[in-house]
């Protein structure tokens, strides 16, 4: 991954729809239109423009990282003094987040046992990683780093919902990343291009086990936190071409 400037629209004022809408499909960061103009999400009508200046820079301190994510209106992961915007995501995507975290939500009400949603950001002290999981649940206390509210250091179980741009990452590198998480005890990966879920769980010799489930009549079972989900209840409205 590495953060770019996307230079290639600088030389032009006026785009139609189609030249948008290929542009937004392969950039890194939302993007709005209107009238023909292109604006970074969250900067207004006024001129194509990057959330802030850092492209001078290719290393942060996690000092600079933070000053800089907490100004945006796009998120950013940071991982070893790189920065690195998050995309957007697809209808399904969204439509799996939606079922899934209401259903978690309702089964977790009263219990000690919380989910959080895409935008509570994960930080990994011993490989310095900060990220956004698409769904975060954390038992008992929330600790954050330094209690700043917005770093959360323990979660329980991470869930990810997959796109074809993001699958690989999410099984190998990061995944490799979120193991260095002392209380992560489940990792439960979503797919949504097909019916498929996997769920890596820490077995009790410290070692990671996949389950998988790939048919709508089966039932997700989140071990972490003793909770079942329908996978048709998660799947629900969701299409596939």
């Amino acid at each position: 991954m590495e953060l770019k400037e996307e230079n290639n629209l600088t030389a032009k004022r006026k785009y139609s729809i189609e030249e948008y809408l290929a542009f937004e499909n392969a950039a890194t960061e939302k993007h709005e239109y209107f009238n023909g103009e292109i604006f970074p999400l969250g900067t207004g009508h006024n001129e194509l423009r990057e959330p802030l200046a850092v492209y001078g820079k290719t290393k942060f301190t996690i000092e600079e990282y933070l000053e800089m994510e907490n100004a945006s209106t796009i998120k950013h992961e940071y991982y070893k003094g790189e920065i690195f915007a998050m995309s957007g995501a697809k209808l399904n995507h969204n439509r799996i987040f939606a079922s899934l975290f209401s259903a978690l939500a309702s089964k977790l009400k009263g219990k000690s046992c919380k989910p959080f949603g895409s935008d509570l950001r994960v930080y990994i002290d011993s490989n310095s990683l900060f990220t956004y999981p698409d769904i975060t649940i954390v038992c008992g206390k929330v600790e954050t780093k330094d209690n700043d509210e917005f770093n959360v250091l323990n979660p329980k179980v991470i869930i990810e919902i997959l796109s074809s741009s993001t699958k690989n990452y999410d099984r190998g590198d990061k995944f490799k990343l979120y193991r260095d998480i002392p209380s992560l005890k489940e990792y439960v990966l979503i797919d949504s291009e097909k019916i498929g879920v996997e769920v890596f769980r820490l077995n009790t010799q410290q070692h990671w086990e996949l389950e998988e489930y790939n048919s709508l009549g089966k039932e997700l079972y989140i071990q972490a936190i003793d909770t079942k989900v329908l996978l048709e209840d998660i799947y629900e409205d969701v299409s596939f071409i």
